[in-house]
């Protein structure tokens, strides 16, 4: 099963996404991520953050969907709908998700701020990623609304 985190940019949220999801999944589980307007490369800080939780970043790139090694199963856009931000929408038959995360990059503040706005996306990443690879995959799949409410539900945790 493959996995998509789409986003705008492909610098941030994605990216880191698509590398915790690699680190986490088991054997089976890939996931990949690509923009609607890559910006070209990861962002710094992102790449940072991963490497300080020995998260491996090497062949992380900010890349177009249009550049897709594989087909994808599941797409889940990370853009923060809040924010007013305007998600891509994947044009393919495939189960998509959203789940929502305000893009670090754009805090401005202290140097605390910044580094305490990373880790907290951080945070939401690990717990919705841990959550998706606790669902029962292989059962659910037969179901594929089934899968897409546990989905959208998982869109919505927070880490404790």
């Amino acid at each position: 099963m493959n996995v998509l985190f789409l986003c705008t940019g492909n610098s941030c949220r994605s990216i880191l996404s698509e590398a915790v999801f690699n680190r986490l999944a088991p054997v089976g589980l890939g996931a990949i991520s690509a923009g609607s307007q890559p910006t070209g490369q990861p962002h710094p800080r992102a790449i940072a953050l991963l490497r300080s939780k020995n998260i491996p970043t090497d062949g992380l790139s900010s890349k177009s969907w249009h550049d897709l090694p594989v087909t994808p199963d599941i797409v889940i856009t990370v853009c923060g709908s809040a924010a007013g931000e305007t998600c891509p929408a994947y044009l393919g038959p495939v189960l998509r998700a959203h789940w929502g995360l305000e893009d670090p990059s754009h805090v401005t503040g202290s140097e605390e701020d910044i580094a305490a706005a990373f880790e907290r996306t951080y945070a939401i990443i690990v717990a919705r990623i841990e959550a998706f690879l606790a669902l029962p995959l292989a059962q659910l799949r037969e179901t594929p609304a089934a899968l897409k409410a546990e989905l959208d539900r998982i869109g919505n945790l927070l880490p404790a």
